[in-house]
This record gives C-alpha cells, structure tokens and sequence, in this order.
C-alpha cells in the first residue's frame, strides 16, 4: 500500500535556518546588489547635473547668499518675502550633494567588498568619493564670488568627470576579475575612439563657455558673463560638433568592421545616437533663442554623452577596469 509523499525533516526549513537567515549569518551573493548600487551612484551624479541646472536655469544661484551657510547664521533657508523660491531651490541642491555622498561612499564600500582584488576599480570609486567634497568646496567659491562664469563652468565640467568615473564602475561591474586588458578591436579603432573622446571634451568644453556668454547666468538679478560674443562662442562650439559627429561615424564603422564583441557595437552606436540627438536639440534651442526647458535637456543630454563615450571606449578592451 503506498502512502502519500512527506516533507522530510532534512527538506523543512527550521526554526534554527530561519532565524540564521534572518540575522543574516547565511550570506547572500553579493552580485544582486553591487550592480544596482553603482547604478545607483551614476544616476545620481547624473542627478545632481540636472538639478543644478534647474537652479541655473531659474536664476536661483545665489538664493543661499552664502556658504557652507545658506545665509548668515543658518544653515537652512530664512524664509522672507523677498526669497520667493530661490532659496529653495539652491538648497534642495545643497542637499542632494549629501545624498550623492552618501552615494560614492557605498559605492567604494561595494567596490572593496565585492571586487577586492581590483585596484583600478578602487581607484576609480576613491576617485567619485574624493570629487564630491571637492565639488561642495568649489561651490561654496561659486557662491562666494557671486557666479563667477569661470567657477561655474569648473563645476559643470568637474561634475562631467565624477559622470565619467561613475560610469566606468558600472561598465567595471560587468567582470567578476580583471585581466590583462586586450584589445577586442584594430589599434587604429582604439585610437579612433580615444580621439573622439578627445574632441567630445572640448565640445563640452566649448559647449560650458557658451552657456557663461549666454542669457543664463544662474542670478536673474546681477547677471555674470565672460564677455565672450555669445554668437561667435555658439558657432565654435556648432563647428567643434561637426568634426566630433564625423569622428563618431568614422569610430563606429572601424568598430563594426573590426570589433570582436558585439559589446563594442552597441556602445558606440549608442554613442551615435546620443550625439544626434544632442546636436537636434543644440540647433533648436540656439534657434529658438534658449528656451530654459530644451537648455535643461541639453545639459541631460550632456551627461548621457559623456556615460555613453565612457562605456564606448572602455569596450574596446577587455576587462578595462
């Protein structure tokens, strides 16, 4: 006679697995979580990219008048009739740069746990965690020189760098180990792509001056601008476009050609598609006399490009960082 299948002691969990997993003495695989968390990480750098520009963008730069205050014997906003929202939006921007603190930190904690023979990428995340008090710091002189053209384009293109270094630990986080770094493409499409990114730098570069020469100095009351003819600046940053397009196409026909990953053609043809659209939007809005909402998306767009270079250039090695 036979008689229906049971549960075995072995095959029940106990009370004893269930309180050892609760109090977390079963490990679980790290894998699941350091991916997430260093994604994390570059969208808030992303993040920060973004809301600065809205505080540009509404004339809110100096709605702290000070700083590490935010006015003279406070660290938060003193409401008054005469902030309106400035004040706000400034230090809703202070704020987040701690949240993208917090960020960095568990990122080289993630690095050092789950990677702890990688020195590069240890490196790397030291790298994003030291750029954050560096950016408050530059800031705090941005505020304290009343928006300088010259300390707010430092910002912008320091903050462009920890994009950069973030992405490189997301495209890191991809290998279980590093190796010896091999080329997956023909040395001339390597070369290629270091020059195109070469050349992106200084459309970012060119594309900074522009916005300090143009109508959108973060103050609406005492403007700060370079001095710069905002025509002349526009139509250099467009030219230095061109080129950095061509270089684009050039990099993603050697890559195809030569490439032994399939890796390495997705990135820079998202490299491709990034740059088009960044070029469309950069015509409209200089056409449509700058309107705040396509600058905004301008300055997304600019921070995409540089996550899509990185992750283009790094796939042309194996295990880059």
């Amino acid at each position: 006679m036979s008689s229906t299948p049971t549960v075995t002691d072995v095959d029940r969990p106990t009370s004893a697995s269930r309180l050892a997993r609760a109090a977390g003495r079963i490990p679980v695989d790290p894998s699941s979580w350091a991916r997430p968390l260093l994604l994390a990480n570059l969208v808030g750098e992303v993040g920060i990219v973004v809301t600065g520009g809205i505080v540009r963008l509404t004339g809110s730069g100096l709605g702290c008048s000070t700083w590490p205050e935010c006015q003279p014997g406070s660290f938060t906003p003193v409401r008054t009739p005469e902030s309106a929202y400035h004040d706000l939006v400034e230090f809703g921007n202070r704020t987040l740069t701690g949240v993208v603190g917090i960020l960095a930190l568990v990122s080289l904690w993630v690095v050092l746990t789950r990677w702890p023979q990688r020195r590069r990428m240890h490196l790397v995340a030291g790298g994003v965690l030291a750029g954050i008090p560096a950016q408050a710091v530059l800031g705090g002189i941005t505020v304290l020189t009343g928006l300088n053209p010259w300390t707010v384009m430092s910002h912008f293109l320091l903050s462009m760098v920890l994009v950069a270094l973030s992405a490189a630990l997301v495209r890191g986080s991809r290998d279980d180990v590093s190796g010896p770094g091999e080329l997956v493409v023909h040395p001339l499409a390597r070369t290629l792509a270091l020059g195109t990114s070469a050349v992106g730098a200084v459309v970012l570069l060119l594309g900074v001056v522009v916005t300090g020469s143009g109508p959108h100095s973060g103050d609406a009351d005492r403007p700060a601008r370079t001095g710069f003819d905002p025509r002349f600046v526009s139509w250099m940053h467009a030219d230095a476009v061109m080129l950095f397009c061509g270089l684009v196409v050039a990099t993603l026909v050697a890559v195809r050609i030569t490439a032994e990953t399939e890796e390495a053609r997705r990135a820079w043809t998202m490299v491709l598609l990034v740059t088009v659209a960044q070029g469309l939007i950069g015509y409209v809005q200089y056409f449509t006399k700058l309107p705040e909402l396509l600058v905004l998306v301008h300055m997304l767009g600019a921070s995409l490009l540089v996550v899509v270079l990185t992750f283009g250039v790094l796939s042309t090695r194996r295990h880059p960082v």
